[in-house]
């Protein structure tokens, strides 16, 4: 409340370190692993649990913002990274499992990735655009972005309700 903070990411590393830092997540784990889940499903657990507890915690600041800030991002499979389909497979489905109005789903600029930041955003997803390294690719991603706007209010969906960020880098 006192802190300014404005919002909240995540991605594998992040969980990696403080799974593996702490002892938090060890009585979760114990208790999944004798249910026979598979590592990648506790992982997924336990991501989810958190980004919910995250994004409830942030609620008031998205509140307050009129839905402009207090997100939450949790990121698809790096592995999925050159899958269109997989892409939005796995977000559509993370969109539904952490079930909060202020979660982006990160999703990597890459060939396959833009693609699906215009599926997902049309679908009326937020979404957190990543690993973009030069401005044609900040400018396909933003038609992307526009295009799946469209899509959406064609629909008639609200793109008022649609959020994304990009996360440009340059050198």
């Amino acid at each position: 409340d006192n802190d300014g903070l404005m919002g909240i990411t995540s991605n594998p590393a992040i969980f990696e370190k403080a799974i593996t830092g702490s002892m938090d997540y060890d009585e979760s784990i114990e208790k999944l692993a004798l249910e026979n889940r598979a590592a990648l499903e506790i992982y997924e657990t336990l991501a989810i649990e958190d980004i919910q507890l995250a994004a409830d915690a942030m609620q008031p600041v998205y509140r307050r913002s009129g839905g402009r800030d207090g997100f939450v991002s949790l990121e698809v499979s790096p592995l999925l990274a050159d899958d269109t389909a997989g892409t939005i497979e796995e977000a559509r489905r993370l969109w539904e499992d952490v079930h909060r109005e202020n979660v982006m789903i990160k999703v990597p600029a890459t060939k396959a990735g833009i693609p699906a930041v215009q599926t997902l955003i049309s679908e009326g997803m937020n979404v957190n655009v990543t690993l973009m390294f030069s401005r044609s690719v900040y400018e396909t991603v933003a038609g992307a972005y526009i295009a799946g706007l469209e899509i959406l209010a064609e629909n008639g969906g609200d793109i008022s309700t649609v959020n994304s960020v990009a996360s440009f880098f340059i050198s």
